[in-house]
């Protein structure tokens, strides 16, 4: 689908959730806030918010429920996935003029990074012979070393150095160093022929999805892999956007593992926050939300589990730690997280908010945790607490507890 298209579902949406509201643009950025004027733009579709935060704002001060705010926050996700990126510099041209040889006893060239395949000589490298001098075409190699230019691998010939004197010394000395520059030759070329093949029987090192090594939990060599993830209706990765069997068998497998998450083969946001966590949980090092080998090979042997504590569990443990303010904390929390312990919330600029208070990844350092602490509702609500603490308010939530102020949200 085309950016448009995702933009204008989402801005349908949020529009609808408007007009419902009967707030004005004004009245509505003052809850969220943000301007009236970027709400206007968002809810006619010329631009999409970069976080998630802003959308949840919005939407709860309209009044959505919470299966309206799931439905907003996939419109969301799509959306931003199919945004532009933003434009990088642009290239150097291939054809940036070629560096001029140095002269004797002129300064060094700087180095012209544009130029990957023409470096600059060696400083202690022979310089070639003129070309009226030449018997014969040189092969590429550093008179001084042995050594075979650049772009073969090889780096030292296996019959030590070439004598560049002989273009002096008469046809014979002539043609016996043709005969010795064919041997270094064809020396090099069994070399680099016994090098590719090595490095075609080398064993995979793994994708960079996560780090992956070889599948010591695969097949035996010539058997078929019959686990669903591994056969070749799968792709190799699976991840956001896929509809298919392949996505309902990662979520069959997280459901397995007590993760809350709906089997329908749709890899939304839902799917992406459970993969992550289950990531997190599995020790799978970087916890992306993406499906690769090593994820795949997790969810079918891993004995991590997911199981989290019910949003009335939740709300019990907030009030008996933020006996001060019960309320604001458990609506807080329920704007951050509709009370789901194992929520996380990916950001555009790579960062990540987590667990029920949604811990920043720079609050978390300060607090000096980890994800997976983050996510033990325990650990994270007595965090939340301690934030709080620094000045007796909820000034780490600063658009959730200006919702509540306006409206407090009633307990779900």
């Amino acid at each position: 689908m085309s950016e448009c298209t995702e933009s204008e579902r989402f801005a349908a949406c949020l529009r609808s959730l408007k007009e419902r509201s009967g707030l004005s643009y004004a009245a509505l950025a003052a809850k969220a806030g943000t301007s009236g004027s970027s709400v206007h733009r968002y809810c006619l579709g010329g631009s999409v918010p970069q976080d998630y935060g802003t959308v949840h704002r919005l939407a709860v001060a309209c009044g959505a429920t919470p299966e309206e705010l799931r439905t907003l926050h996939r419109l969301w996700a799509l959306a931003d996935a199919a945004r532009e990126p933003e434009p990088t510099a642009p290239a150097v041209p291939a054809t940036a003029p070629t560096r001029p040889e140095p002269e004797a006893a002129g300064p060094e060239p700087k180095s012209d990074e544009s130029e990957p395949l023409a470096p600059a000589p060696e400083p202690n490298a022979a310089r070639p012979a003129p070309e009226a001098s030449r018997p014969e075409p040189e092969p590429e190699l550093d008179p001084e070393a042995g050594r075979q230019g650049p772009g073969t691998g090889v780096s030292e010939a296996p019959h030590g150095r070439v004598d560049v004197s002989v273009a002096a010394s008469g046809t014979g000395a002539a043609v016996r160093s043709g005969r010795r520059r064919g041997r270094v030759t064809l020396a090099v070329g069994l070399v680099v022929l016994f090098l590719g093949g090595m490095a075609w029987t080398l064993p995979s090192l793994g994708s960079a999805e996560d780090g992956d090594g070889p599948d010591k939990s695969a097949a035996a060599p010539g058997k078929k892999d019959s686990r669903t993830l591994f056969t070749p209706a799968c792709r190799e990765v699976v991840a956001m956007g896929q509809h298919d069997t392949c996505v309902r068998e990662v979520q069959r497998l997280l459901e397995d593992k007590g993760a809350v998450i709906g089997v329908d083969g749709d890899f939304g946001p839902q799917t992406l926050r459970r993969v992550t966590a289950f990531q997190v949980f599995a020790g799978i090092q970087p916890p992306n939300g993406v499906v690769g080998d090593t994820t795949k090979r997790a969810l079918y042997a891993s004995e991590a589990r997911m199981n989290t504590w019910t949003p009335d569990k939740v709300r019990k443990r907030i009030r008996e730690v933020f006996t001060e303010e019960p309320d604001r904390a458990v609506a807080i929390a329920d704007c951050q997280s509709f009370l789901d312990p194992l929520h996380i919330l990916p950001n555009t600029n790579g960062t990540r908010n987590w667990g029920l208070f949604q811990i920043s990844d720079a609050r978390l350092r300060d607090l000096k945790g980890t994800p997976r602490q983050a996510l033990d509702p325990e650990w994270n609500i007595r965090a939340a607490k301690r934030l709080w603490s620094e000045d007796r308010d909820f000034h780490d939530w600063p658009h959730c507890d200006r919702a509540f102020s306006a409206s407090p949200s009633p307990s779900r």
